[in-house]
């Protein structure tokens, strides 16, 4: 059964975009690194939120566009209301959490459904429907932006203690979720 995966590029002080969504931050960091090459290989879908699916990737334009920087292809759910009148090739849309996370498991088979975007991964992290959390550390502080995990009133979600692996680009920090 396919495990779910909540992961992002951070900066130090807990941010996965700038102001405005903004990635281009992240150029500078996205070297080699054998953690991600690993997930890579083991994703079987991404369920995407809607507004990084309308274009938050900092790739965008470039032959690394989409998941991974373009290293990964397959089925993309994304979860919006507002899905586009023609059909996209391998892509699916979904109006809610349920069925985005239904369709997600199905395409994914006994792989990871990847997570992208800071409102879908919240969601399923409010649901308790995320077994693994994985964030690159990035050397940089953005300031401001879209944090990793925003609840507001506060939660605490337990997390075991890390597989760690360090890059010239990132600290790699993997967790599970704890239940």
């Amino acid at each position: 059964m396919a495990k779910v995966l909540y992961g992002a590029t951070m900066s130090v002080d807990g941010f996965i975009a700038g102001v405005g969504g903004d990635m281009s931050w992240m150029q500078p960091y996205q070297g080699p690194d054998p953690i991600a090459d690993e997930l890579v290989a083991n994703v079987g879908s991404c369920l995407i939120g809607g507004v990084s699916y309308r274009g938050d990737d900092p790739n965008m334009g470039t032959d690394k566009e989409g998941p991974f920087g373009g290293a990964w292809t397959g089925e993309q759910i994304v979860l919006t209301r507002s899905a586009p009148a023609v059909d996209v090739p391998g892509v699916t849309f979904a109006g809610d959490l349920d069925t985005a996370l239904r369709k997600a498991r199905a395409a994914a088979g006994d792989k990871y459904v990847c997570l992208i975007g800071a409102d879908v991964g919240r969601q399923c992290l409010d649901a308790g429907e995320v077994d693994d959390v994985l964030v690159f550390v990035a050397p940089i502080l953005l300031g401001d932006g879209v944090p990793l995990f925003r609840h507001l009133g506060g939660t605490n979600i337990r997390l075991d203690q890390p597989r760690v692996h360090t890059t010239p680009h990132a600290i790699t920090l993997w967790y599970e979720v704890v239940r």
